[in-house]
């Protein structure tokens, strides 16, 4: 795994760390609208390719929110 895809997924998973302490429908969505409203798009293809391709070292949250959103059409 790339360095700059190693800091995509820690950046993800702090977000999820943040969300744990909700219960886990909001935290996925918080997780999801975090990732829409404050990453680039270059940086959202990235990381839901890499969950594509099996998510290595990705939260389960952060798996399921990405999941969510390209089921949207997102």
């Amino acid at each position: 795994m790339s360095e700059k895809l190693q800091k995509l997924v820690r950046m993800a998973n702090q977000i999820a760390d943040y969300f744990r302490a909700y219960p886990e429908d909001r935290a996925v969505a918080g997780v999801g609208e975090h990732i829409r409203s404050f990453w680039t798009g270059r940086m959202r293809k990235e990381l839901a390719a890499h969950a594509a391709s099996g998510g290595e070292g990705l939260d389960p949250l952060v798996l399921e929110a990405l999941r969510r959103e390209t089921a949207a059409g997102g």
